[in-house]
């Protein structure tokens, strides 16, 4: 059941569709419940509503009904008195829309869809003070683009983890250390090279960019002007002369390795576990250039009917035991480094490098691209989602 249920993320949870969504334009950090009045961060917890409704990737909310093993909802409704309504969503666009009907109290969002929220007043600012796991999650997941905006916290981190570079380890020699296996050097393995399958890749090719051509400007991969954006696509399509094929589903592109109609491309850590474990000869590795990656954070509506539930959800989602199973159950580096002591398989923190500060470094998290230079630049218009969108569609052809 673990495997199916990151099968069903990987079918199209990271993956993110088309959009043309006019909140994608600016970040501005507004907070105003869709009414224009501002919704204050709460001051203390009360006793809960009775009831949460939660919006959440597949394997985030198990009550047992999937695996009779694998139940961390009922020790929550037990201790918080609040019963759990869940609804899974399969992709980032729609998880932003179904939490624009206001139907929802609690929502975990990757990066490529929290300023959306953000901007579009869906989400609540969050006092973090009053989540008392908050003060143990992993500092360089705190105070991040994605989850903070003009010094405003607007949830609790969860998983994170890196797209790595994955290769047959058999067929692919010497042992890529670049993503230039990729980009530059695709030739050496054309029509095998794989990619993912987002307009959110195209901050890959800036990443690259970033450390090959420091003449460009690139300071942050999620915040390119047109010139640079244009530069990022140039060098995705000459990388398209040599993809065999483009990647959302993680359990397929395992398949395309195991097969040999893929031997170099991007990847996730889970990916590479279930390749080995199926006997396929791939390796991973974090190029010396860095990576893009990504992380989860839970957001409360600003439209909740139910905001102690909601903030009991997001404390206790974030304790040692809750979080410990999710992340081993979902396959991810758990945001509590406390849950690293519960997790059943005692090398799963260092099978996903939690807590490794060198290696979260390295890495670019998920970002929504907005009008607004998330770099700091203030001379400068950068393109947003909508635009990476239609360059996508380009560079596909």
């Amino acid at each position: 059941m673990a495997n199916k249920m990151k099968a069903l993320r990987t079918a199209g949870a990271l993956a993110v569709a088309a959009l043309a969504l006019a909140s994608c334009g600016t970040a501005s950090g507004s907070n105003t419940g869709g009414n224009g009045a501002a919704t204050p961060a709460k001051t203390e917890i009360g006793a809960g509503e009775g009831k949460v409704s939660i919006l959440a990737w597949p394997g985030y909310v198990e009550d047992g009904s999937n695996d009779p093993k694998v139940d961390w909802v009922s020790a929550f409704e037990k201790e918080s008195g609040c019963q759990v309504e869940f609804k899974p969503f399969g992709t980032s666009d729609e998880a932003v829309t179904l939490m624009r009907t206001g139907q929802y109290d609690v929502i975990s969002a990757s990066g490529d869809a929290s300023l959306r929220l953000i901007a579009g007043g869906d989400v609540q600012e969050v006092n973090t003070e009053l989540l008392k796991n908050y003060a143990d999650v992993y500092p360089f997941l705190k105070d991040k683009a994605w989850n903070t905006v003009d010094g405003k916290n607007y949830g609790m981190p969860h998983g994170w983890g890196a797209n790595l570079l994955m290769y047959r380890s058999d067929k692919v020699t010497p042992a890529p250390t670049s993503w230039s296996a990729v980009f530059d050097d695709a030739a050496k393995n054309t029509g095998k090279v794989t990619a993912y399958d987002s307009p959110i890749y195209i901050a890959d090719a800036a990443l690259y960019l970033m450390k090959h051509k420091p003449e460009l400007g690139i300071k942050n991969p999620y915040a390119l002007d047109a010139t640079q954006l244009a530069a990022a696509v140039e060098l995705l399509k000459e990388q398209r002369k040599h993809v065999g094929e483009y990647w959302s589903d993680v359990v397929k592109e395992v398949q395309s390795f195991a097969s040999g109609s893929s031997l170099v491309g991007t990847t996730w850590q889970v990916g590479a576990n279930i390749a080995k474990a199926d006997g396929t000869k791939v390796e991973t590795v974090l190029p010396e250039e860095g990576a893009t990656g990504w992380s989860d954070t839970w957001m409360i509506s600003s439209k909740t009917k139910s905001p102690n539930c909601s903030y009991k959800w997001l404390d206790y989602i974030a304790s040692p035991a809750a979080n410990a199973q999710v992340a081993e159950y979902f396959g991810e580096s758990p945001a509590n480094p406390k849950a690293c002591e519960l997790t059943k398989d005692k090398k799963h923190c260092e099978t996903f490098h939690s807590g490794d500060a060198s290696y979260a470094e390295k890495i670019w998290y998920w970002t929504t691209p907005v009008k607004k230079c998330v770099d700091g630049r203030t001379d400068a218009t950068c393109t947003d989602y909508s635009e990476w969108t239609k360059a996508w569609t380009e560079i596909k052809g």
